[in-house]
């Protein structure tokens, strides 16, 4: 055996145990969840858990229903999605077809820079600026809401969504581009119609990590929703997120509470696990 074959098979052997830790930690993670999580729910009583309406674990008469943190995620991610999906897309085409390379390479290093901020800043930012700011547009006792959360996570997905779609962009082949320009296509008719399709899947998974983003923060969300147990009715009520339940009360929770709180992390880990299948199915039933 050559020592160049040994060394590919050193490599594709580093690789595949790399491949298999990952799988095992992903695993673990769902093993240790499973078996943290279902005691509680066992307890408590699926639909209770589900479908209750009240979260108070201190009370006299303890409930531990989850509807409003479940409801709020949904609510807040779906409009986290509405706005800075379209916002991304669109910047990410003007950055990738049209702005000159001067204007890409800035736009490009504010985006990067954009991705680099620690999650707690923009908490803080939209704590000081933002929830002062809605509280006297729109006359509201507190600024901390469902609003809030929803524009700040608008701003935390759009990195993940502009630099995602700006790779899978340039990855259209240009004779895809000149054979549309050649048939007397226009340049924007060409980009939309040519380059985004060819680009879709892509520019998909570029929106589920910015899905996955959305739905996984905590501190942020935290900092400007008003993290009150409230079922999210209004635009302007103090809400809690699934990931803040966990994150607000794991550090002094105990017994059935605590294991409430793992219950809620299951439940968040299934919902993404149930996103990202329903994608991939939908993703492979296209390219068919």
């Amino acid at each position: 055996m050559t020592r160049k074959k040994m060394m590919e098979k050193t490599v594709h052997g580093v690789f595949f145990l790399l491949g298999l830790i990952t799988i095992a930690c992903v695993l673990l993670i769902t093993i240790y969840l499973i078996i943290s999580g279902l005691p509680a729910i066992r307890e408590i009583g699926v639909m209770n858990f589900l479908f209750g309406k009240q979260w108070s674990p201190t009370a006299a008469t303890p409930q531990y229903g989850i509807l409003p943190f479940i409801l709020t995620s949904i609510y807040g991610t779906f409009g986290a999605v509405l706005i800075g999906v379209p916002i991304g897309f669109l910047c990410a085409v003007y950055l990738s077809k049209m702005a000159s390379d001067s204007v890409k390479s800035c736009m490009q290093a504010a985006v990067s820079l954009l991705a680099g901020i620690p999650s707690v800043v923009y908490g803080l930012v939209g704590m000081l600026v933002l929830v002062p700011m809605i509280k006297k547009m729109f006359r509201v006792p507190d600024g901390a809401s469902l609003l809030a959360a929803i524009i700040v996570l608008a701003i935390m997905i759009l990195p993940s969504i502009i630099k995602m779609s700006i790779t899978a962009l340039d990855a259209v082949p240009k004779e895809y581009e000149d054979a549309s320009l050649a048939l007397g296509a226009t340049p924007v008719e060409t980009y939309f119609r040519v380059s985004v399709p060819a680009a879709k899947s892509g520019i998909a998974a570029a929106v589920v990590l910015g899905v996955g983003r959305a739905i996984g923060e905590a501190m942020a969300v935290m900092m400007v929703a008003g993290n009150a147990a409230n079922m999210p009715d209004s635009l302007f009520q103090s809400v809690r997120f699934l990931t803040t339940a966990v994150s607000s009360e794991m550090s002094y929770s105990s017994g059935l509470q605590r294991q409430a709180l793992f219950s809620i992390a299951l439940i968040l880990y299934l919902f993404i696990l149930l996103l990202n299948a329903a994608l991939n199915y939908f993703l492979k039933k296209e390219k068919n």
